[in-house]
């Protein structure tokens, strides 16, 4: 950790130097372009040869401040930040992959994920193959193909709130040359840091927990700097690049080629740009990363037990429950607690699951997680929708499953607003 500070010591101080008479906390730079007096010297930064913002669709300070945060707080050595999550997850695969490629996937993926894997991706050539993140080591391996470019997986699956084994998916992902993609968004890296156990690429929503308010859009790709680009599968990083006057991204810039590239390429040629007054709002968001998560899970695991425990609930899933399918690879991977999201299914099934979620009074109906306020969705009508039902089951959604954000409120008054809905 920079300043060799503790994680929560770095989520709350500046990682930046300051001359004197500098702001404490760091500005919006509100500006699209930059000024400079020497024309040499924009060419070098044209040519990728010197340092420094020359248009804000590439780089902004603020931008900047943000994506350095991360890629510390992560243990990276780089991070380009997008508009949103969906960005993110795009720019992390098509920076790697072109039609004719293959990406191999866990099937218990967030909605709009599935869908760019499955359906958006293939209309540009690249195919993907789902596999049950509880499939053996050797099934997983069967799903690869010589054309497969990565292996992609969310640390905590939204909404099936499984347990990545990270053990088992990157041992995969050696074996077979590589980049071991995650989901970091549900636990944050104040809960589980991926890089630590194995993961090459981290990518977030920065929409969700990371901002705290469910305000803005954001997300991240962040590098690890720990693959081998150079093994023959990746020639996009290794041979020359006619855009670029013919350089070499491994030759020119090492183990943080994959970052630079998904800088100078994805992010100058598709422009999914974070704004500057996101990135501020997400560099304050951060400052109290370590206490909403805190708050999120305890606030989670009390409830989970409560509805456990209640004879309208006929199941629970939360991987901090005793007795969960997953609850040894919590106590393994996120010490610290297992977030806040809980899916569980009312008796009587879809039409009880909905008329309890009208029978609420003050926890909302909500496309979003990761806020600050208590909300709930039914993903088989929203995020999921546009999947069949067969695909809805694969990724851990049943028809009658709630999937609930336990929020930071008092959670006296969560359980007794869910405890007069579920009599309801």
């Amino acid at each position: 950790m920079s300043k060799n500070f503790e994680l929560e010591t770095a989520l709350v101080q500046s990682l930046e130097e300051h001359s004197e008479g500098e702001p404490r906390v760091y500005p919006i730079v509100q500006s699209t372009t930059y000024n400079y007096k020497d024309p040499d010297f924009i060419a070098e930064l044209f040519d990728l040869a010197a340092n420094g913002h020359m248009y804000s669709r590439i780089s902004n300070p603020t931008v900047a401040v943000f994506e350095n945060k991360i890629a510390q707080i992560e243990g990276g050595i780089g991070a380009v930040a997008t508009a949103s999550g969906q960005a993110a997850t795009t720019m992390a695969i098509l920076n790697i992959c072109s039609a004719g490629d293959h990406v191999v996937a866990s099937s218990t993926l967030y909605g709009g994920t599935y869908t760019v894997l499955a359906s958006t991706f293939r209309k540009i050539g690249i195919e993907t193959s789902f596999i049950s993140p509880d499939s053996s080591a050797e099934e997983i391996e069967k799903a690869f193909r010589a054309n497969t470019k990565a292996l992609f997986a969310e640390t905590i699956g939204n909404p099936g709130i499984n347990v990545l084994d990270f053990e088992k998916f990157s041992t995969v992902a050696k074996r077979q040359g590589v980049p071991f993609i995650v989901d970091n968004t549900i636990a944050t890296p104040y809960l589980c840091r991926p890089i630590e156990h194995g993961a090459n690429i981290v990518i977030h929503s920065a929409s969700k927990y990371i901002d705290g308010q469910a305000s803005c859009l954001g997300g991240v790709v962040v590098d690890a700097g720990n693959f081998d680009w150079t093994n023959g599968k990746f020639t996009c990083l290794v041979d020359p690049d006619p855009d670029y006057h013919g350089i070499s991204y491994v030759k020119q810039f090492g183990n943080a080629a994959y970052i630079v590239k998904a800088r100078t390429n994805i992010l100058r040629d598709y422009g999914p740009t974070l704004s500057a007054f996101n990135a501020y709002i997400y560099n304050r968001g951060l400052e109290t990363l370590h206490l909403r998560m805190e708050r999120h899970s305890e606030n989670a695991l009390k409830v989970a037990e409560f509805l456990q425990n209640n004879k309208n609930v006929s199941w629970v899933n939360y991987p901090k429950l005793e007795g969960s399918k997953d609850f040894d690879l919590a106590e393994k991977y996120l010490p610290n607690g297992a977030s806040g999201i809980i899916l569980f299914g009312i008796k009587g099934g879809k039409e009880a699951g909905r008329k309890f979620a009208k029978s609420l009074k003050w926890i909302n109906n909500v496309v979003h997680l990761g806020d600050a306020r208590t909300c709930l969705l039914h993903p088989a009508s929203t995020s999921h929708r546009q999947l069949s039902e067969e695909q809805q089951i694969a990724a851990g959604v049943s028809q009658e499953a709630i999937r609930l954000n336990v929020g930071i409120e008092n959670v006296n008054d969560i359980i007794k607003d869910l405890e007069q809905a579920l009599e309801a």
